[in-house]
């Protein structure tokens, strides 16, 4: 098997990152993600959204998967309007990205098959989008 080839299918298992919503509230105009703070604790007066999840591309659980997966969440909310994400956590998935090739024979050569099995994992977030009023 080429080299090539290998590498093709864990880049294209790098693009797996997706995200989901529950609405609880009311959307809002959307805004700029970097306008979006990440929250501890729920600040007070503020107006829960969405529950949101996101999730990093598959990788070597490296911090910047887990920035990522924050961001993805800012992204999330500041489309729906939400000023502020208050962090519920943060985790991983791990499972191997594995692959494997089959062998054949085509006028009288044979050729062979390889499999490669390479530890990845996922990160993943979770929070509540939220708007906070502008405080006095």
């Amino acid at each position: 098997m080429r080299p090539q080839i290998a590498l093709a299918a864990v880049l294209a298992l790098a693009g797996c990152a997706g995200s989901s919503k529950i609405m609880v509230g009311q959307a809002r105009p959307p805004i700029d993600p970097a306008q979006v703070q990440v929250y501890a604790s729920v600040p007070p007066g503020s107006q829960e959204i969405a529950q949101l999840e996101s999730s990093s591309a598959i990788g070597f659980g490296t911090q910047g998967q887990t920035d990522a997966a924050v961001e993805r969440l800012k992204r999330e909310a500041a489309a729906l309007g939400a000023n502020g994400v208050v962090l519920i956590g943060v985790g991983s998935s791990t499972g191997p990205a594995s692959m494997s090739v089959g062998a054949g024979s085509w006028g009288g050569n044979v050729g062979g098959g390889i499999g490669i099995g390479i530890p990845t994992q996922q990160k993943k977030a979770a929070g509540v989008a939220i708007w906070v009023p502008p405080q006095p």
